[in-house]
């Protein structure tokens, strides 16, 4: 993990293999968070919608709808009515006496008028026009276990297979838990000992008893109890055996993460590293080209393949295509089979990399053979299964086609991949030129299919790049790997990203 701290917000990223993963982006001074709770006011009641609108400090209200209250929640709001009144002088829920559950098919009129002051606790953050999503089935979460007020159920994450570990894993929480608190066993506790549960879970009743002290204080809407910031929720969430090493470049935030780290995984703290090198951070590791060249609309992938990705209003549409990746010794279905397997590798990362939610429709290539489909529809759920946010995967259609949807609760990041043109001195938007050589690439792959003795002429610095290189020679390394003859050629009268593929005869090659 490596977290770049600028002036106005803090980047993360996270690289698995030394590929980028995911990337989140926290303005400094945030104000809603998922899984902040805040004391509101209700606004306006929509019977139409059986929703409300809640004023929880944000510009536009937050939306309330009925089957977000929960059924405890005359429960929760008998509890901070009576909180607010000073009628509650401790923050046990042993002896507090639980109303009857709400009708699920009931009205929101029943239960809320404008006016109430409710706890609420964000579910999505503010995104595009809309106000924050809210829910009133307030919940804690920890490292190991997730804190439900007003319930005696211990459940346990579907992703511990093990029915010994389940049943070990309830004992002791049932054992540890406190008296009217539910309890979300996390992947993470999985082997964990009754101290590591214990110190986790007296930390989570120890935010319980600070929201039931900030509820009393001041007049709604007001925060009373903030997640963790983007980095610490995250580690949280996300911080397992696997990593080796989480790098930051600001000294204040290196000694949060530190302390944090030290709190739920002290044997892991020494992974916590300072950088303090010249070279900015995400240029040291080469994180701007991979933000670069993974936030376009196409998105190339390894032997020449590639994924076109649209947003619609409705959806996200994501093409596959096989680029020059055709292997002459396996037939049609081998060739789209292997080229389908390369996509959803990266249709999984895409999903986890830009928090792409909604419906997605993937379009791989049409494959005859039903064992092939399958194959690859395992092979999605599998790329998948590393993904946090909740989704669910359909087999492949008739047409090839596989739909996807996926929750989504911060807004999709988008990343500017154009940048001013150096002709017109920024009036227009070019191709960022950080992707030049991968468009080349692409190109050339093309340009091969209709000669094997092909003149790339370019500008000066991009030849000097191509022949010489600080690196390698790419020159060598394109003849290579397309089995042609290629020359580069130096023209001054090219712009700085311009160029043209020519064959032996000096025609121009379109592509």
């Amino acid at each position: 993990m490596l977290v770049d701290s600028r002036p106005n917000e803090v980047v993360i990223a996270l690289l698995k293999d030394k590929k980028l993963i995911e990337l989140h982006k926290e303005p400094i001074g945030t104000k809603f968070s998922v899984g902040d709770i805040f004391l509101a006011k209700v606004k306006k009641i929509i019977t139409g919608l059986n929703a409300t609108f809640v004023d929880v400090g944000y510009e536009r209200d937050g939306f309330l709808h009925y089957l977000d209250l929960g059924v405890k929640f005359k429960t929760f709001q008998k509890f901070t009515s009576r909180n607010l009144g000073g009628k509650l002088n401790t923050a046990s829920l042993k002896n507090f006496k639980l109303e009857e559950e709400i009708d699920k098919s009931g009205s929101i009129t029943d239960v809320l008028q404008s006016g109430n002051q409710i706890l609420v606790q964000v579910a999505k953050e503010p995104i595009s026009t809309k106000g924050p999503r809210l829910t009133t089935e307030l919940t804690i979460a920890g490292r190991y276990m997730v804190l439900v007020p007003f319930s005696n159920k211990v459940s346990v994450s579907q992703k511990i297979e093990s029915n010994e570990e389940k049943k070990r894993l309830k004992k002791l929480v049932q054992s540890i838990k406190p008296p009217g608190f539910g309890v979300i066993i996390r992947t993470v506790a999985e082997g964990k000992k009754v101290a590591d549960l214990d110190a986790d879970i007296k930390y989570l009743y120890k935010k319980w008893q600070t929201l039931f002290k900030q509820t009393k204080k001041g007049n709604p809407p007001y925060k009373v109890l903030g997640e963790l910031g983007r980095t610490a929720s995250l580690l949280r969430d996300v911080l397992n055996d696997d990593f080796v090493s989480i790098l930051v470049n600001d000294e204040k935030l290196h000694d949060e993460i530190k302390d944090y780290i030290t709190t739920i995984s002290p044997d892991q703290a020494k992974i916590v590293g300072m950088y303090t090198g010249k070279i900015p951070l995400f240029q040291k590791f080469q994180i701007e080209r991979q933000i670069k060249s993974s936030f376009g609309k196409s998105v190339t992938m390894r032997k020449s393949t590639y994924l076109v990705i649209e947003h619609t209003e409705a959806m996200h549409v994501i093409d596959v295509n096989s680029g020059k990746r055709v292997n002459s010794k396996q037939d049609q279905e081998a060739n789209a089979l292997e080229v389908n397997l390369i996509a959803a590798e990266e249709v999984a990362r895409q999903l986890r990399l830009r928090d792409m939610g909604g419906i997605i429709v993937v379009d791989f290539i049409d494959m005859y053979n039903g064992e092939n489909r399958k194959k690859l529809f395992e092979a999605l759920k599998e790329f998948m299964a590393d993904d946090k946010a909740k989704h669910h995967i359909l087999p492949p259609s008739r047409f090839g086609l596989i739909e996807i949807t996926r929750q989504r609760v911060r807004p999709e990041l988008n990343i500017e991949t154009k940048e001013g043109c150096p002709n017109c001195k920024g009036t227009g938007k070019i191709e960022a030129s950080i992707l030049l050589i991968d468009e080349i690439e692409q190109k050339l792959a093309k340009a091969t299919n209709k000669s094997n003795d092909i003149i790339l002429k370019t500008h000066p610095f991009v030849a000097s790049y191509i022949n010489k290189g600080w690196f390698k020679n790419q020159r060598k390394t394109w003849s290579k790997e397309f089995g042609c003859k290629l020359q580069v050629e130096e023209d001054t009268t090219y712009h700085l990203l311009q160029y043209r593929f020519f064959n032996k005869e000096r025609k121009v090659i379109t592509t």
